[in-house]
């Protein structure tokens, strides 16, 4: 939760079975423990956000993954084990929260749940 009193980034969260989960992010925490801590069902991170598995795969529209920029080998090497792995899919451990992500909205693949 934010515990500053500047409002953090709106970010929806939509899960497989189409369900929008709407949170305040905090800034300087990825986005896959933004996810975990607001108790968002589909994001495992069994790795701890360490890049070293996929279990926190998301799915960005294309508008925000040309904003966010390309993926690190290390993040597509992980992806590129992942089966339902799409052209702009991401690793939310590797996305950091910023005050720019407002409006984020990201989709959690069937596989995770």
């Amino acid at each position: 939760m934010n515990t500053s009193s500047k409002p953090g980034p709106q970010i929806t969260v939509v899960s497989f079975d189409g369900t929008k989960h709407e949170i305040e992010g905090e800034v300087g925490l990825s986005l896959m423990k933004n996810i975990i801590d607001n108790g968002i069902p589909g994001i495992d991170a069994d790795c701890g956000g360490e890049c070293s598995c996929a279990t926190c795969h998301v799915i960005l529209p294309d508008d925000w993954y040309d904003r966010l920029g390309e993926p690190s080998s290390d993040e597509e090497a992980m992806l590129g084990m992942n089966p339902e792995i799409t052209p702009t899919s991401r690793l939310s451990c590797q996305i950091p929260v910023t005050e720019e992500l407002d409006g984020l909205y990201v989709e959690v693949p069937e596989f995770q749940f």
